[in-house]
């Protein structure tokens, strides 16, 4: 039976990006909360991970330079992407980043039939990353149980900042800054975040057709809804008050248990780039 107390700190975690200022946290905390990254399961037991703690205000600051920088580079080369400017980085009481050494993936498992390198180097990438999000969700949780909330940064793993935060902090730059995960006391509540229904992603014995998204569902929200998903403080689009406006006809698929009601399926699509533009990301093609 799962840990009712647990259940709460998992419903408890919240991506906050207004810390309060003046604030410090003793590093036997930081400690307990690193130590529940330890704790993560990796591929081969391998802990293919090391975790940088930034509590000293100068590293700090010149941590958040590096992660202002990143923001402008989204602003100007990934527009239409909801960013958020990085400077709540500075009231954090420490930063920490979760970097990932890509040695030990030659511990995974390796092809040793002509022509099964690619099904074999795939898996072990998708191991490795896999290992690196449990460590960085174990980290979350553990900040949460400490009374304390963060975000995760999926910024610090691109070439340019990647090396901006080697030189800075000394780690080789053919390691890579999977997570930076900022912590701190928030300056405001925050409700739950959007969840998709918990009988929509639940599929009993077998794939159930019914629950599949749509690939013009995924293009819905990638041009219209995402923001609001993203930073809504509502945790079911059935509250929103502007829900008939912002859904539309895609109402019954983002809070109902059925996506799909016909349940055709569709053959792969090309998802590499955006594919139409709405509201929330017309200003991708803007110079």
């Amino acid at each position: 039976m799962v840990n009712e107390l647990f259940q709460d700190i998992i419903r408890k975690r919240r991506s906050v990006r207004k810390f309060e200022a003046g604030h410090s946290v003793s590093k036997k905390a930081l400690k307990r909360i690193i130590d529940c990254g330890r704790w993560a399961p990796s591929g081969a037991n391998v802990q293919c991970w090391d975790f940088l703690v930034i509590d000293e205000p100068e590293m700090r600051d010149a941590v958040t330079d590096v992660f202002q920088r990143q923001a402008q580079r989204l602003v100007d080369h990934a527009k239409g992407f909801p960013a958020v400017k990085k400077t709540y980085l500075a009231n954090t009481v420490a930063i920490v980043i979760v970097i990932g050494d890509p040695r030990w993936k030659v511990c995974f498992p390796q092809p040793t039939s002509q022509g099964w390198g690619k099904e074999y180097l795939e898996n072990n990438e998708a191991i490795f990353l896999c290992s690196l999000g449990a460590a960085i969700q174990n980290i979350q949780l553990g900040v949460t149980a400490e009374g304390l909330t963060s975000a995760w940064l999926s910024g610090g793993g691109e070439d340019i900042t990647n090396k901006e935060l080697s030189e800075l902090l000394g780690y080789p730059e053919w390691m890579r800054a999977y997570g930076t995960i900022p912590i701190g006391y928030p300056a405001a509540s925050q409700n739950r975040r959007y969840r998709r229904p918990l009988e929509q992603t639940i599929h009993w014995n077998g794939y159930q057709p019914t629950k599949y998204r749509r690939h013009e569902q995924v293009d819905f929200y990638e041009s219209i809804v995402r923001p609001f998903a993203m930073y809504r403080d509502e945790e079911s689009m059935e509250t929103w008050v502007d829900r008939a406006k912002k859904l539309g006809k895609w109402d019954s698929a983002f809070t109902s248990a059925e996506t799909n009601p016909g349940g055709k399926l569709q053959p792969r699509a090309d998802f590499s780039a955006p594919r139409v533009v709405g509201k929330a990301t017309k200003r991708r093609n803007q110079d």
